[in-house]
């Protein structure tokens, strides 16, 4: 749990693995009609392009995180999810990495969306076990007040049934959505 860390004054203490502060839900929106996503800090992105489907909203977008060149994100409400898949370049992903964060996702008004995050990822590859990630957050989100016990149980029993969705088609992300009569496109 804990581990030995010099700090800056030269002495030795014991600081917490998990150093991340407890915070609030990020929310993002979504503006179709502008074309642009504006992020928890309220940073404005532009949107190269993006289409609703009956079962979500899909967006490409330029990434600002090198060696990235642009993200494609699908809100997927039914399932309490959003997917991205980062690109170095067109058409050149041989195996696929799907990140996916567990929240609740709506459309709010006919042009725009909005996506409040729950903290826990799930990052899955075709072939692999999936792996969860940020539950940590979760529990420290929950203890500092900032999520109900209903909204951290729900975040957890989703995430549980993505991974479990997962797992039980040859751990194939795209496989299990299927099952669930969704087909994702991307580019």
């Amino acid at each position: 749990m804990f581990a030995k860390r010099t700090n800056t004054t030269g002495s030795n203490s014991p600081v917490a693995e998990a150093t991340r502060t407890p915070h609030r839900p990020r929310v993002e929106y979504f503006d179709l009609a502008d074309l642009t996503k504006t992020d928890a800090r309220g940073f404005v992105r532009s949107v190269e392009s993006c289409h609703a489907e009956p079962f979500g909203l899909y967006l490409v977008c330029t990434a600002d995180t090198p060696p990235n060149r642009y993200t494609e994100i699908w809100l997927l409400p039914e399932l309490s999810i959003q997917v991205a898949m980062h690109h170095v370049n067109a058409g050149h992903d041989r195996d696929p990495i799907y990140h996916i964060q567990v929240g609740d996702f709506a459309r709010i008004e006919p042009k725009r969306w909005r996506g409040c995050y729950h903290y826990i990822d799930i990052v899955a590859r075709n072939g692999r076990v999936p792996e969860l990630r940020g539950v940590d957050e979760l529990f420290a989100a929950h203890a500092a007040g900032h999520i109900d016990a209903a909204t951290a149980q729900q975040a957890f029993e989703r995430a549980t049934a993505v991974v479990d969705g997962i797992a039980s088609h040859d751990h194939n992300f795209e496989r299990w959505l299927t099952t669930k009569g969704i087909t994702l496109s991307w580019l």
